[in-house]
């Protein structure tokens, strides 16, 4: 299947989301990067502020991340995390699947753009949690009231264009 085929995959309403949060207490973030430009640079950096989460990288080829140390991969790291945050293509994410079933994590948690139907099948027959096409940092954010931290809720509703100095 590609990234594009029709979707038909059902995920978890905004209170199971919220609930898998409220039971994570680990997120291995896979795909994580050292460069700011990054989707998951952002999300790390958040995730290390603003959460309670104890937040791992996994990254074959990174040594350091935000000062936190990066693993090769899931199984590298020292405890089993609770969530699993992917940044990885489209043709990695089973791959990526067979390392979270392998080391037992709970929850696999596609970023935003990203939507595999046999990855959701096979991770739900196993028993785990899926999220797809959504961002942890925008979900924690929403549900804990975060969201003008990024810059995404100023509190200004005006179809005025802003003026710029």
């Amino acid at each position: 299947m590609t990234a594009t085929a029709e979707r038909s995959w059902v995920g978890p309403s905004a209170p199971e989301r919220l609930n898998i949060l409220r039971n994570t207490k680990s997120i291995a973030i896979v795909g994580a990067s050292d460069k700011p430009s990054r989707a998951s640079y952002f999300v790390a950096t958040y995730l290390l502020s603003s959460s309670p989460y104890k937040v791992y990288f996994v990254n074959p080829v990174a040594k350091e991340i935000l000062g936190q140390p990066v693993y090769k991969s899931l199984a590298d790291l020292p405890e089993v995390p609770d969530l699993v945050d992917v940044f990885r293509k489209h043709d990695d994410l089973p791959t990526v699947l067979d390392e979270t079933l392998a080391v037992g994590a709970k929850t696999i948690w596609l970023q935003l753009g990203s939507w595999h139907e046999e990855v959701a099948a096979k991770a739900e027959a196993a028993g785990l949690n899926v999220v797809m096409d959504r961002c942890v940092k925008i979900e924690h954010a929403r549900f804990h009231g975060g969201l003008h931290l990024a810059g995404f809720d100023t509190g200004v509703i005006s179809s005025k264009r802003q003026l710029t100095a």
